[in-house]
């Protein structure tokens, strides 16, 4: 790679070699001749100005949290306080090393330790673990916790079902059959568990019952008693699927609800960075009964020191490399102190506030299938639109075109045409109303319109099945794309 600027008032340039595919440059000693380029990396050769200016256009073009709400329902897209950024970004968190011996990381194990413990109040639950790598990942954990239980009671063989409400995130039934259980789905009666029907399907084969509450429909379980009641009664567990426990944060939790264990998404209840690959942090809690089974290694403190402990027979054992996302932990720890108690409360309150202010002024445009009141998400079903020819997926489209972000569309599927909708409590009133404005304009614009959209952004309505099947994800797909255009 050579660089190269024949005038000072030329672009310059950094040539990274042949980008015509002819031959590949010398070979690197000791590198095995299998693992040797045949023919040279086809590479773009730009100035550094066409560089930096494709990226920040890129950057202006793309839509975060930091431009704008992002009312993505079951998600809880909420602001990342710049704050516990820069903590996480300091030198003397992010170059930790995993392998680092126990004596030089006190500190970074007593923020574990007492965050464990912070997150073993909000849910009720003795025992807490940071080590599960995302929700998906607590829910499974959590599973194999559950089978391993019941391994030790000698009914394992017949406890193989998990049962899961028709309003259940998608991962619940995918984590039930990876921990080897089938699933049975519980139908919903106005929104919530039919707790008749729920009588019905639980047996001596039932090992678990997963369910969020508040549920994906933004209402609370109030047969929640009822229900733990119904479980425990036939030997089974009661899962919580914490995605929205910022509805509850500090109001109740799930130990008082009779849930056995649960996991946390640390980014949707104490705003740590939410999507984007990761890495993310799923904490599981566990009652009395479960919390042997949790994974190692555990944090604990014996006098002023703390160390991580592997001598917990019961342990359904490591179930990742090091110990959590130790900068997650930090932002969320963070969030938490500057907060306090009475804070987070506040935080549950604000976001049930805000769901149901947005909630009655959207109700005005699209009919609400369940009660009036909920919690931290409503939603909306899209069906009248139908009769102007007009889908659910053209008033997302549409609503791009105002500046804003569509709610998630087509879940839960239990509602024909379903948008569920969740602004959370960073978002201030002149934002609710601005959205409210927006969707206004978008659900009464005409069906011409709505069938086009977006106008307004740098890519139009794209053939989603063919972008599925085919996508351009780097510069050497786009060249061959446009190859094959130009042919045409």
């Amino acid at each position: 790679m050579t660089f190269r600027q024949a005038r000072w008032d030329e672009p310059a340039v950094w040539d990274l070699g042949p980008s015509d595919g002819g031959e590949a440059p010398p070979a690197i000693p000791g590198i095995p001749e299998r693992l040797r380029r045949k023919s040279a990396v086809r590479w773009p050769e730009l100035s550094e100005l066409a560089v930096v200016r494709h990226y920040t256009r890129l950057s202006e073009m793309n839509f975060g949290i930091d431009t704008a709400p992002y009312p993505l329902g079951s998600c809880t897209m909420k602001y990342n306080p710049k704050v516990s950024e820069a903590l996480a970004r300091r030198s003397a968190a992010a170059n930790l090393h995993p392998n680092q011996p126990e004596s030089t990381v006190q500190g970074a194990l007593e923020i574990l330790w007492r965050l464990e413990r912070i997150l073993s109040k909000v849910t009720g639950l003795p025992e807490v673990s940071l080590q599960p790598a995302a929700g998906a990942h607590g829910e499974y954990s959590a599973l194999l916790m559950v089978r391993a239980y019941f391994r030790d009671q000698g009914e394992a063989a017949e406890r193989t079902e998990v049962l899961l409400p028709d309003t259940a995130h998608g991962t619940n039934p995918a984590s039930a059959a990876m921990a080897g259980y089938t699933t049975r789905e519980i139908p919903s009666q106005d929104g919530c568990v039919n707790v008749a029907a729920l009588k019905a399907a639980v047996s001596s084969k039932t090992a678990c019952f997963m369910l969020t509450n508040p549920n994906t429909a933004g209402l609370f379980e109030s047969d929640i008693l009822e229900i733990a009641e119904t479980v425990h009664a036939a030997g089974g567990m009661l899962y919580y699927d914490g995605a929205n426990l910022n509805a509850v944060l500090g109001v109740t939790n799930p130990g008082r609800m009779g849930f056995d264990v649960a996991h946390l998404n640390l980014h949707k209840t104490f705003a740590t960075p939410h999507g984007g690959g990761g890495p993310g942090a799923g904490v599981l809690g566990a009652g009395e009964t479960l919390a042997p089974y949790l994974p190692v290694p555990r944090v604990v403190k014996e006098g002023r020191k703390f160390r991580l402990d592997y001598n917990r027979p019961k342990s359904i054992g490591k179930i990742r490399t090091g110990y959590g996302s130790f900068g997650l932990d930090l932002r969320a720890f963070a969030f938490i102190l500057a907060h306090g108690e009475e804070g987070l409360k506040h935080v549950a309150r604000r976001a049930v506030l805000n769901s149901n202010y947005t909630a009655s002024r959207l109700g005005k445009f699209l009919p609400r299938p369940f009660r009036p009141l909920v919690k931290h998400e409503f939603v909306l079903s899209g069906a009248p639109l139908k009769e102007r020819g007009v889908r659910t997926l053209d008033l997302a489209k549409r609503l791009l075109d105002e500046g804003v972000h569509a709610p998630t569309v087509y879940f839960p599927t239990l509602v024909e045409e379903s948008l569920m909708v969740e602004l959370p409590e960073t978002e201030s009133k002149r934002d609710l109303d601005h959205y409210v404005e927006a969707f206004e304009r978008a659900v009464t614009d005409t069906p011409e319109n709505l069938h086009a959209a977006p106008r307004n952004l740098s890519v139009r309505r794209v053939d989603e099945v063919r972008a599925a099947r085919e996508p351009l994800l780097s510069w050497k797909d786009l060249r061959e794309h446009a190859a094959k255009a130009e042919r045409r």
